[in-house]
């Protein structure tokens, strides 16, 4: 290895080591108020599997539809999210699609606002997710969705038209955002 590309390796690491530094003193610091418990940790990229449900609730009117993401802690303890997934679409053969994505309340749901959800192992936080297919669609395939809206993403089967590549979603909640 060069000196240069040592160097770049060690910049590297350090700001992955602040960063989740800084994630590790953000969820810490978003703990209960006077509890004395200490808050969770950030949920790590491998401890979460994130799935789509309808929860009970049929999401379809007026030409939009929906359905909840569920993000289920796999891990073996306890960790926290908080905030709004990342999303993006992909087209067929996983092409990248150009998607608008914005946070806040769905035709469906009210925005519970970015909040630490804490997820003990097996546990599952929901977020509402909305778009439309009245006017030009594009044709998604499939559906990237990053729990906590950094790189790790998982991908999903999401085989539908979708205006403009436009997406509504609301934040992390424990139980599945509530009607508007």
């Amino acid at each position: 290895m060069t000196i240069r590309g040592l160097r770049t390796a060690v910049t590297v690491t350090a700001a992955v080591v602040l960063a989740a530094g800084a994630s590790a003193g953000i969820a810490a610091a978003a703990g209960p108020a006077g509890s004395g418990a200490a808050a969770a940790g950030s949920c790590g990229p491998g401890a979460l599997k994130v799935t789509t449900t309808s929860a009970g609730s049929d999401q379809a009117g007026m030409n939009h539809e929906g359905t909840y993401l569920r993000v289920t802690n796999t891990g073996k303890s306890t960790c926290a999210i908080s905030g709004y997934p990342g999303l993006a679409l992909e087209g067929a053969g996983h092409s990248a699609m150009k998607t608008t994505v914005h946070r806040g309340d769905t035709y469906f749901a009210q925005d519970p606002g970015a909040h630490q959800v804490t997820l003990k192992p097996g546990k599952s936080a929901y977020a509402d997710l909305v778009w439309t297919h009245a006017g030009p669609s594009a044709k998604a395939k499939y559906l990237q969705v990053s729990p906590s809206g950094g790189n790790a993403h998982s991908i999903l089967a999401f085989d539908k038209d979708v205006d403009g590549a436009a997406l509504s979603v609301t934040a992390w909640s424990a139980t599945p955002p509530g009607a508007s």
